[in-house]
């Protein structure tokens, strides 16, 4: 990891990765979460520290924002959220564990298991995608450095190039709000938007 000797060039740092983030990569993710939208499947969230907070920020917004008044909600779960279920595998069984275990109760075919991995190494994080994928789920992830061992289980991922972790961590909130803000305006205004749908989805997750 470069060090970062002042404040003027870690935001210098910042906006260089913002620069070189890969756009096209983020409208894959966009499409494919918006498909899960559209065909009442469910996505779920999940990560560690910093990634975990942001699982149940983002689910907030998908499951909050993006409602419009129609009777179609989206259907979004935060794996981060049920502690004691969490603790109770860690304790019980193993901490690779908290993750996959509640996918195994709920994950099927469509729906999209997305993982949030800094690192893009953590085993829980990684077995979890194993399993969403064994369930016929699409496997999405966001990482960063260089995409880790979760950018080869993933059938779409954005990865943030940086090796510093607190400015991966902070455009990774960048991204996650800028794929709610462009899914509410598409929900929200359907006419203007045909980029997206279930034949883009389905090209990219056989890839």
């Amino acid at each position: 990891m470069n060090s970062i000797p002042d404040c003027e060039s870690y935001f210098a740092q910042l906006a260089k990765t913002i620069a070189s983030l890969p756009f096209s990569d983020m409208e894959r993710l966009t499409c494919i979460l918006l498909t899960a939208y559209e065909q009442q499947r469910t996505v779920f969230i999940f990560g560690n520290g910093g990634s975990a907070a942001l699982a149940s920020h983002f689910a907030c917004d998908l499951g909050k924002g993006t409602v419009n008044g129609s009777s179609r909600r989206f259907r979004v779960m935060a794996l981060t959220d049920n502690v004691p279920l969490i603790t109770a595998w860690a304790n019980d069984s193993n901490f690779e564990d908290i993750f996959a275990e509640q996918l195994a109760n709920f994950a099927g075919p469509g729906d999209v298991a997305f993982a949030i991995s800094a690192s893009g190494n953590s085993p829980n994080v990684l077995k979890a995608l194993r399993v969403a994928k064994q369930a016929g789920s699409i496997a999405a992830g966001l990482t960063g450095f260089s995409g880790g061992r979760m950018l080869a289980l993933c059938d779409t991922c954005v990865v943030v190039r940086s090796d510093n972790m607190q400015i991966v961590e902070d455009v990774h909130v960048s991204v996650t709000h800028s794929i709610f803000t462009c899914i509410r305006a598409r929900i929200h205004h359907p006419p203007l938007y045909t980029s997206w749908g279930p034949k883009l989805v389905t090209r990219t997750a056989a890839k």
